[in-house]
């Protein structure tokens, strides 16, 4: 109960897909499958007037329709899916306020460089300009959000421009893409003969040239204090992956930066201190962004020199205009094939490079050893490391467990203290309300192990009712809800700019989150002391629902690591 305007895709005939099998010829059942041959296994969706043909032709493909309870919510666990599986993630939405609902967060989405395409369904063509029900400008509201945003002009288009969505989502820099989806269109015959192959759906590498691989990696080589800086696609399980065999064969620290507070991300310890010594960079799909202060001293050395690999001539741009000179070498390449051009190039590692490996390697480790002893200072409330401390046994005694982290300060202490092979967090965004529903998604895409999401209070109350949504589907997961009763982040700024007496706006019921869950038919605990936080995830665990533990934390200020 929600619509676009119009632009045409690029490819055209493509030829009989050998699996239509819906005696229907409507152009919601070529997009089906369409979706099918995508490799699409799953749909996260709410429904709505515009959309129901899409409901309906889905049930003859075989693909799983996730009903949500929030349309940014459909959008946040496609975003969540792409990341943990490599495969693009697709939201299905209605047209008008459920495209207008569904569209903030591919922010989140974009910076996180993760491939989502959202469907949008939209008034019928015949009847825009006149008053049709939930009529919008879909397309032009979506377009700054989005690599790309377009309008399905027919029937026999949509399967067409579904696949160069998909292309383009996961082409270059992937990223999310919108189409919107007529209802007309999907209502009206299509040809199933213009249903792309399953070919079709899969981007043309953008391969890093041989003699620049060899270029940069000589640079890097001749370098004191190289550093090689990757961008959000790389902080994926397979993307850390293909970091550490660069960085083995190359014998230069590779790290990967995603968070919205750049070097001083407290996953990364005391990395900004050895960033600003470093005297050659490679930027390997990385932004010369906020995150990096813009290259600019003292974040960086004054002195350091650039080299960049990107798949965007904007990128470059942008990175000449911030250091002028300083960019001494780039190349245009999407990051994974690049990553592998390098590491060939590289062939047997270099030693030379290995103190400052070492002392790399060490500042991102660094965390206080007074950590190690912290306890609150409050009655009935918990330290942020004693209420995360217990987590992290569980993620180590599970290999495939799955880490999600929102923002704000509870969820900036859980990126410092915890780590897993699979994490998914808000990224370089800097949004806060994404972690619920990145959790269902998580569970779906990863069951082998747990998952535990790790939030303030704020951030609960944007999503709380997909919880309903895992109850549903059946994907248990671990909530850890630090509670504060406040805006933390915010009012951590008040009082740090303006006082404590300033300090307005912000405050929070103590409310009781873990009864929320209960309601929605999950499990709940409530933690006020640090020795009974590991038998509550315990038993988060095993009652096999969905699960809020409701901590009672001190509300400190998030940390900035300094050795």
């Amino acid at each position: 109960m929600r619509l676009g305007q119009a632009r045409r895709g690029r490819f055209g005939r493509i030829g009989q897909n050998p699996r239509m099998t819906s005696p229907r010829n409507r152009g919601a059942d070529a997009l089906a499958l369409a979706l099918s041959a995508a490799g699409v296994k799953r749909l996260f969706t709410l429904s709505g007037n515009h959309v129901m043909p899409v409901f309906d032709a889905c049930l003859d493909a075989g693909i799983v329709l996730v009903h949500v309870r929030h349309e940014a919510a459909a959008v946040h666990m496609a975003d969540a899916w792409a990341r943990l599986t490599g495969e693009v993630g697709v939201a299905l939405v209605t047209g008008g306020p459920g495209h207008a609902n569904a569209v903030g967060a591919l922010y989140t989405a974009a910076m996180a460089e993760s491939p989502v395409v959202l469907l949008s369904g939209h008034a019928p063509r015949s009847q825009l300009g006149m008053g049709a029900f939930q009529e919008m400008r879909q397309e032009a509201i979506a377009a700054p959000l989005c690599k790309r945003s377009l309008t399905s002009a027919s029937a026999d288009r949509l399967a067409i421009d579904f696949g160069e969505a998909v292309r383009s989502a996961r082409s270059g820099r992937p990223g999310p893409v919108h189409l919107s989806l007529p209802q007309d269109a999907l209502d009206n015959p299509a040809d199933r003969q213009l249903v792309p192959l399953q070919g079709a759906y899969v981007p043309e590498p953008m391969p890093l040239d041989e003699a620049a691989a060899q270029g940069l990696v000589a640079r890097l080589a001749a370098a004191r204090r190289p550093l090689v800086l990757c961008g959000p696609a790389c902080a994926t399980a397979a993307g850390r992956a293909r970091m550490a065999a660069l960085e083995q064969a190359s014998g230069v620290p590779v790290v990967a930066m995603e968070s919205p507070r750049g070097i001083a991300d407290p996953s990364l310890g005391a990395f900004g201190q050895v960033l600003a010594q470093a005297d050659v960079v490679l930027l390997l799909g990385k932004r010369l962004d906020f995150t990096l202060r813009f290259g600019a001293a003292p974040a960086m050395h004054a002195a350091c020199e650039f080299l960049q690999v990107d798949a965007e001539e904007l990128e470059v741009e942008r990175t000449r205009r911030a250091v002028g000179p300083r960019l001494v070498q780039h190349a245009k390449a999407d990051v994974a094939s690049a990553l592998i051009a390098l590491r060939r190039a590289a062939r047997g590692g270099d030693a030379s490079h290995a103190e400052w490996r070492a002392e790399v390697a060490s500042a991102i480790r660094y965390r206080p050893a007074a950590w190690d002893e912290a306890r609150a200072t409050t009655e009935g409330r918990l330290h942020p490391v004693e209420a995360l401390r217990p987590v992290q046994a569980i993620l180590d005694a599970h290999p495939e467990a799955v880490l999600v982290c929102d923002g704000g300060e509870f969820g900036q202490w859980a990126q410092a203290c915890l780590a897993a092979r699979h994490r998914v967090i808000n990224g370089v965004a800097g949004s806060i309300g994404s972690a619920l529903p990145f959790a269902v998604a998580a569970r779906m895409a990863k069951p082998q192990g747990p998952v535990i999401a790790v939030l303030g209070d704020g951030t609960f109350g944007f999503h709380p009712a997909e919880i309903d949504t895992a109850v549903r589907y059946g994907a248990p997961f671990v909530a850890v809800v630090g509670n504060d009763a406040r805006w933390n982040a915010e009012y951590q700024i008040q009082v740090r700019d303006y006082g404590a007496k300033r300090a307005v706006g912000c405050e929070l019921l103590p409310t009781r989150y873990d009864q929320v869950a209960v309601g929605f038919g999950g499990h709940g605990e409530r933690v006020t002391r640090a020795a009974d936080m590991a038998a509550a995830l315990d038993s988060a665990i095993a009652s096999k629902r969905p699960a809020v533990i409701d901590v009672l934390v001190e509300g400190l200020p998030a940390p900035n690591l300094r050795r």
